[in-house]
């Protein structure tokens, strides 16, 4: 269930400390708010010197408040802040938000005095917001601990940037969003983002929750939490480029995760991960209903060419599709719209809106009504004919009711259907645009922004899920070639069979073990092929003596190993590793590998262990996917016994954290199986 946040969001009291009359301190702006609720419960503040804040008689201590304090807001300067908290704590505080900076954000000795007092606060049984945080709230209680108003409304929004809750309000207001509650994370040193992600899911006024985070703190925890919350979660991070992760580090002593991580923990979780935003505002807009495609099929109405070209284009590079309409479909449509307009997909009024606004509704049901289509996007004029200024026509024309009770029937058409419907339009804020954003039909000024909407509102394929990390096994002493490989061969991979060899003699029993032809591999190199340092198809005995004496003269190696070749003829080469990520834990990568992994670059990224039937999807999502089912000939090769390789190897690397990296390359898959040709590990 998470901790017990109800002191922190719902308090019996509130005692700002450092609260002022002076405009340019915090504890002013947060006095002020904090008095809005008074009647909500007990508001007291407190400030050294007493007298009176705000007008109100201010106590010079909590003691002297004479009532135990449910929460307090700490807003003094750095050098009071523990005797504060002290004092908080022992006044009652099942709570503390502390505004105060100056702690891990400024090295190692800030980061010590915030540990000691965190342990402190939960010694007490306390929460504890930040420090270095701007202070929180709630509009479901009437907690208003923050500098500014925040619009009520479905979204808690948890965030390392007070400005960018401030962006948010101004863009989620014209879609009729606003917030729950709004918590800044600061510096994290009790309460933690995951703490926090998992009340808001259990929050029954919270629809959405949007998130910036520089430091993910436990990366994992929060791939974990977001996957079982049960209602969206939108990531918007920072930190993934060399001067942002710089800017990051200032801000928050935050420690970034790279891109590659973060997404996959995103696409593994469920969760939305935007870049900007604006982007963030969109995606919530899209995702305040409960509305979600089937597919990824989008149908496009215009009622210009040029509108519509432009839309489908834009879905498609969102990563949806934009399909021909079957002939039952177009039939329905030349039903309701007159003979210029196109029918196929994007299908265009081409005028007749124009002539009759009612055609848009008449479209819009048609293409909602049609089996091939999961969502719809229109685009373009509608809303002109209403708007005050600016529409063909103008206000209060024949055009313009026209046009409104088109917006009131496809509302009505919307409101009977659970595909989406999303709408571009050049005139957003128009009554008949104002008509669909209230009845939940998102509503945006760029063609590009209501793709993206549809995107995230559509099924990605593979279902969200953290597979479990696994008991750890006994750590390996020692990551070397042939020793790795007998432990993932204990684990269930499959090799060649090999033998480590030293010199000609140990060479040529190993040749007599087995059949050739023959690999030769120097094992003192992690990247062999590189440096010259693997031999394939020795025919028999002389040619792998010959080879080693090269191969020895050259590198001068400790150690080989001689190896079964495999049969290459019908397999595709696989990369598979993992590597241990901070924050994060183990992450994998599978791709195409051999020795083209690195400059072809066709790779997924996701949390380890890997079951098999992700391992599969991951699989078949690849660029060369194609490649498992065969082309030009070639017969498909076993790709379920991929899948099982790789959740072997993924939860073997899982079991041992005392790996940081692992790599099988190739993994050879063929129509017989899977085979493992080379691996290499290093530990941490």
């Amino acid at each position: 269930m998470g901790r017990d946040l109800s002191a922190l969001f719902d308090p019996v009291s509130v005692a700002v400390v450092g609260a002022s009359d002076d405009p340019a301190k915090y504890g002013h702006a947060i006095a002020a708010q904090a008095v809005r609720a008074d009647g909500r419960r007990p508001v007291h503040l407190v400030n050294r010197r007493g007298g009176t804040v705000l007008g109100r008689t201010a106590a010079p201590t909590l003691s002297a408040i004479g009532e135990p304090v449910g929460l307090a807001v700490i807003c003094v300067p750095a050098a009071g802040f523990e005797s504060a908290v002290d004092e908080a704590l022992e006044c009652g505080a099942r709570a503390i938000v502390a505004i105060t900076a100056g702690f891990a954000e400024t090295g190692a000795a800030g980061r010590a005095r915030q540990h000691a007092v965190a342990e402190r606060v939960r010694a007490a049984g306390a929460v504890m917001i930040g420090p270095n945080c701007l202070g929180m709230a709630d509009n479901t209680t009437d907690l208003f601990l923050a500098s500014d108003t925040f619009a009520p409304g479905g979204v808690a929004l948890l965030s390392q940037s007070g400005n960018l809750a401030l962006e948010l309000q101004l863009r989620l207001s014209p879609h009729g969003l606003g917030f729950s509650r709004f918590v800044s994370l600061g510096n994290q040193a009790d309460v933690t983002l995951v703490d926090l992600l998992a009340d808001c899911a259990r929050h029954d006024d919270t629809r959405a929750i949007a998130v910036y985070a520089e430091d993910f703190a436990d990366g994992r925890a929060f791939a974990e939490a977001a996957a079982v919350a049960g209602k969206p979660v939108v990531l918007l991070t920072a930190g993934r480029g060399d001067a942002s992760a710089r800017s990051a580090q200032s801000h928050t002593g935050a420690l970034t995760t790279s891109a590659d991580v973060v997404t996959a923990a995103c696409r593994d979780a469920g969760v939305e991960l935007v870049a900007t935003p604006r982007e963030l505002t969109v995606v919530l807009a899209a995702l305040d209903g409960s509305r979600r495609t089937a597919g990824r099929r989008v149908a496009v109405l215009t009622d210009g060419g040029g509108h519509g070209v432009i839309a489908a284009d834009a879905v498609e590079a969102a990563g949806l599709t934009v399909p021909e309409l079957g002939a039952p479909t177009r039939e329905r449509l030349r039903e309701v719209l007159w003979e210029p307009s196109a029918v196929a997909n994007p299908v265009d009024l081409a005028g007749m809106g124009e002539q009759d606004p009612g055609s848009y509704a008449a479209a819009v049901a048609g293409l909602l009504a049609a089996e091939e289509v999961d969502a719809v996007l229109m685009t373009g004029y509608f809303g002109g004919y209403s708007a005050s200024e600016g529409g063909l026509g103008g206000g209060g024309t024949v055009l313009a009711n026209g046009e409104q009770e088109a917006a009131r029937l496809i509302a009505a058409r919307h409101r009977a259907t659970a595909k989406p419907l999303v709408v571009q339009s050049m005139y957003p804020g128009s009554p008949s645009c104002r008509t669909l954003a209230a009845a939940g039909i998102p509503v945006f000024d760029a063609t590009e922004d209501a793709a993206r909407a549809l995107a995230a509102t559509a099924a990605d394929g593979l279902p969200p899920g953290v597979a479990p990390l696994p008991r750890p096994a006994a750590p390996l002493d020692e990551t070397g070639y042939t020793q790795i490989r007998a432990a993932l061969e204990a684990a269930g991979l499959a090799f060649p069979a090999a033998r480590e060899i030293h010199d000609e003699a140990e060479l040529l029993a190993a040749v007599a073990e087995f059949p050739g032809p023959y690999v030769l591999k120097a094992l003192h190199l992690l990247h062999k092929s590189d440096a010259g340092g693997v031999v394939l198809g020795l025919a028999g005995a002389d040619d792998v003596v010959a080879a080693f004496r090269e191969m020895h003269a050259r590198l001068g190696a400790s150690a080989y190993s001689v190896e079964a070749m495999a049969d290459l003829s019908d397999g595709v080469e696989l990369i598979v590793g993992v590597n241990r990520d901070p924050r994060f834990g183990p992450v994998a990568m599978i791709g195409l590998g051999g020795v083209l992994a690195e400059s072809l670059r066709d790779v997924a990224f996701t949390l380890a262990p890997v079951p098999a039937d992700r391992a599969l999807g991951l699989l078949r999502g690849l660029r060369t996917g194609v490649l498992l089912d065969g082309v030009r000939g070639r017969p498909a090769v076993d790709a379920a016994a991929a899948a099982v390789a790789v959740e072997t190897i993924t939860s073997f690397a899982a079991a041992h954290p005392e790996i940081a990296e692992i790599e099988v390359n190739p993994l050879l898959v063929s129509p017989r199986g899977a085979l493992a040709l080379d691996s290499r590990a290093v530990l941490a």
